[in-house]
């Protein structure tokens, strides 16, 4: 067979000869045998006798694989014939071998893989003429692959190098199997403090920028922006005058950057531009580029939204997001580097407010779970959500908020592994604001993290002591694809150098973990994964599920709370009993276990009402959360829970979050308390209700609220047509990617009714669909303004208005969706100028 990967990289030599070496040593005594698929005929020769039962080991290990398989298919078995399969576009690199292979995958993990394909080898590489394109490596040393392939290859690289540098591999080439070496530089193990006192972070900080630097002087302009501000960045966090002019020239380009036609992903280049003009401002002291950086973090200020978000996008004309609408990954960095501007100088009170708005916003997840996406509930699957907690704590640190700062990098070291191995298209900033937010909390924080996740850097890491991106396993599509990683990765070894404030340059005030706790933070994040899940916790015995209720991590409080909820006992009475405890975590955690009881919980209804006053908004949101969950029995609490709906304090509760998740707890279609059913509600609590709802800053919220249009009749509906008017007319402020539920549902209403402002408003929706799935929504809305009749003549020429707008001058959608458009509203105006139907119209006023 013959497979083509495509080179990413042109050859590379080694700037130092460490690792060319010798290579007399590379050549040892075969292990070998003739493979004849799954029925083994076996000839062994020139095997010494404790290889002999190495060898069966092996061969028997590849037999049993060949013939094994997941829900992922079966696995391939390179020794018995498979080919690659059509779908195998991942490969990764092996460390700095100078190989890359391919490894299967199965639900983005790896660790049911026991062989890698090799699919590239780099000129002049430890692995030239050692390996070659379709050799399949099988284990290391003398010992067959038992687990991951990812993490022992990764380990066992980490052991040459604090050794002698040899690395031995299991190389299986056509039908024989033989052990080869290949020659590592030597660089030393992670000290226990890694990356702070540490030899070889050292070595390999210093290994990388070197080639780093001679990179970028060759090719200034090599990556796109992104990824050439971060490797700036690392150059600069470097300490070394020499590598100033190219961190220089990077400036340059940088202050030059802008996109006021905002027609690219800009959100994503604003973050790491401006933090690399005032990074480099106040690292050098050199004001040239201070106008740049002013110009710069005014339009950050000014594309930023009212609730203090950005997205892909800065904010439209009228003030909201685009698209998806409210995204953390690009806005955590857009803050931070508004915070470095105003110390490097810029002064504005526009500025305070910006950063104040996000540092408000973000602040809410503390204590909760991760940053999440956008404007959604906090994430508690895992300790990172794509490294947004990572930067968080950089951020919170800057501020000088310590508590969120603290919090942010626990979660940031309880994260690894397959944690990490996750991430939106693809994981490169979940590895980049790793160890920024990890080393926080001190060494032996960062340490014990290396410890157990060092090989990762090592498996990134490529001979010449650059890093690559290696991206989750299994993706379809993977953005970051090949990235140059090297700035990104060299940040967490540059953090002990504290020269810029991404690696430290402000102090931690966060209080620095002991070792123990540190082995207790790792514990936190430990069995977890894609396809396992929560499942590791049914091996957990009772009572450290309790434990777990109890703990500071939100996620090992679900996933205890989740286990335990599955398991037959008597735990009401405990479960109440915690509701009263003093600690805040025992509170919550009991809270949500009760929420997975569900019906079974009835009993604690009157403890979680009394829950409802507590003084902390969690708790409060979380007892409504498990009253919703347990159903009927929880009806007694549904007027308590409606005037705390209508309840506002903007002081203690900024975006009225208690508001948004009460519109959840009450109305929400699958698990809202009112969802089925509105008989035996007071009609002016509910109404008032409703009201406060339809006007909370959060599309989603307000979407819940849609369910009360279904359960009640047109005459129980009419008081609220204005608020549900006002709903349609004014979107809400955030929870964009969601805003068109209560919309549309709105929208249906009145065109069901012949409400004749619902012309109007059908007309102005229409205008505006530039929004994510407009072009699913817009056939419907053509549909009800058909209904209209004869009443909807009236607004053909704004209709064909449209229709040309999406003809020829909408940017937001490829054209093909926007001549669909247009092809919808032309379609609606011939029917509505054949429409002879009239009738009749209600009016609001």
């Amino acid at each position: 067979m013959k497979q083509t990967w495509n080179r990413a990289h042109g050859n590379t030599s080694c700037s130092d000869g460490a690792l060319d070496g010798d290579r007399d040593d590379e050549h040892p005594s075969m292990i070998s045998g003739s493979l004849h698929g799954v029925g083994w005929r076996i000839r062994f020769f020139r095997l010494r006798p404790r290889e002999l039962g190495l060898s069966l080991a092996i061969l028997m290990g590849v037999a049993l694989l060949g013939n094994s398989s997941l829900r992922g298919g079966k696995i391939p078995d390179f020794t018995a014939g498979d080919e690659l399969p059509p779908t195998a576009t991942h490969d990764w690199n092996l460390g700095p071998t100078g190989a890359r292979g391919w490894i299967y995958s199965d639900e983005m993990e790896t660790r049911q893989a026991r062989q890698i394909y090799v699919t590239e080898i780099e000129q002049g590489s430890p692995a030239d003429s050692i390996l070659q394109i379709g050799d399949v490596l099988l284990g290391i040393g003398q010992t067959p692959f038992s687990d991951d392939p990812r993490s022992v290859l990764g380990r066992a690289i980490g052991q040459a190098e604090a050794s002698d540098g040899k690395l031995t591999l299991l190389r299986w080439r056509e039908g024989r199997v033989q052990a080869v070496y290949l020659r590592l530089a030597v660089l030393g193990e992670y000290a226990e403090t890694a990356p702070f006192a540490c030899g070889k972070s050292q070595r390999v900080f210093d290994r990388g920028v070197e080639t780093l630097a001679n990179k970028m002087k060759a090719n200034p302009t090599a990556g796109n922006g992104i990824v050439r501000c971060f490797n700036a960045l690392a150059l600069l966090a470097s300490g070394r005058e020499d590598y100033l002019p190219l961190v220089r020239q990077q400036v340059e380009w940088a202050a030059e950057y802008r996109d006021p036609q905002r027609r690219s992903l800009h959100s994503w280049f604003y973050g790491p531009v401006n933090l690399l003009l005032a990074e480099y401002i106040l690292a050098t002291g050199d004001q040239t580029f201070l106008p740049s950086l002013r110009r710069s973090t005014k339009e950050i200020v000014e594309g930023q939204s009212a609730v203090g978000s950005w997205g892909h996008k800065f904010v439209q004309g009228d003030g909201r997001l685009t698209g998806y609408g409210m995204m953390n990954a690009p806005g955590l960095p857009l803050t931070v580097s508004l915070v470095l501007a105003r110390e490097a100088g810029i002064d504005d009170p526009k500025l305070d407010e910006a950063i104040d708005k996000s540092a408000r916003l973000l602040r809410f997840y503390v204590g909760k779970g991760s940053v999440p996406y956008g404007d959604h509930h906090p994430w508690i699957q895992t300790h990172e959500d794509n490294g947004k907690n990572g930067i968080a704590a950089v951020l919170y640190n800057l501020l000088g908020d310590w508590s969120a700062a603290e919090y942010f990098s626990r979660m940031s070291v309880a994260s690894y592994g397959a944690e990490r191995d996750t991430g939106h298209t693809g994981n490169f900033f979940n590895m980049l604001w790793a160890m920024p937010g990890v080393a926080l909390s001190g060494p032996e924080a960062s340490g014990a993290w290396m410890k157990e996740f060092g090989w990762y850097y090592d498996l990134a890491r490529r001979w010449d002591g650059s890093f690559i991106h290696q991206g989750p396993p299994a993706i379809k599509y993977d953005s970051y694809r090949r990235w140059d990683a090297t700035g990104a990765y060299l940040l967490a070894f540059a953090q002990p150098r504290r020269t810029i404030h991404l690696t430290g340059k402000k102090s931690s005030r966060v209080p620095q973990v002991t070792r123990s706790q540190a082995t207790a933070l790792i514990a936190d994040g430990r069995d977890w994964s894609p396809s396992i899940r929560k499942r590791p916790y049914a091996t957990r015995d009772t009572d450290m599920l309790w434990q777990g209720l109890t703990s500071w991590s939100p996620v090992v409080r679900d996933r205890s709370a989740t286990e335990l909820a599955r398991r037959e006992g008597d735990w009401l009475p405990r479960l109440v009993e915690m509701l009263e405890a003093e600690e805040l975590e025992t509170q919550l955690g009991a809270a949500q276990a009760l929420g997975m009881m569900r019906g079974k919980a009835a009993s604690a209804v009157p403890a979680l009402q009394t829950a409802l006053q507590s003084d902390d908004l969690w708790l409060r949101i979380q007892a409504a959360d498990a009253l919703a969950a347990i159903g009927k029995p929880a009806l007694v609490a549904a007027p308590e829970l409606l005037e705390m709906l209508t309840r506002q304090d903007l002081e203690k509760d900024p975006r009225s979050m208690q508001q948004r998740y009460l519109c959840f707890a009450l109305f929400d279609r699958r698990q809202g308390l009112l969802r089925q059913s509105l008989e035996d509600v007071d009609s002016e609590s509910l109404r008032t209700a409703v009201r406060a709802g339809l006007r909370n800053d959060d599309g989603r919220a307000r979407g819940a609220v849609a369910s009360v249009y279904r359960n009640l009749s047109f005459e129980q509906l009419r008081p609220l047509f204005p608020a549900i008017h006002e709903a349609i007319a004014e979107p809400a402020p955030s929870g964009i990617m969601f805003s068109s539920e209560i919309r549309m549902r709105g929208l249906e209403l009145f065109a069901k009714h012949h409400v004749a402002e619902g012309i109007d408003l059908l007309v102005g929706y229409a205008r505006n669909q530039r929004k994510h799935g407009s072009q699913r929504r817009l056939p419907e809305v053509m549909k009800m303004l058909v209904g209209y009749g004869e009443h909807a003549q009236r607004v053909i020429p704004e209709l064909e208005a449209v229709a040309t707008y999406f003809e020829t001058e909408e940017t937001e959608f490829p054209r093909k969706l926007s001549r669909q458009k247009s092809a919808d509203i032309r379609l609606a105006v011939q029917q509505i100028k054949a429409s002879t139907a009239k009738p009749k119209l209600l009016f609001l006023n």
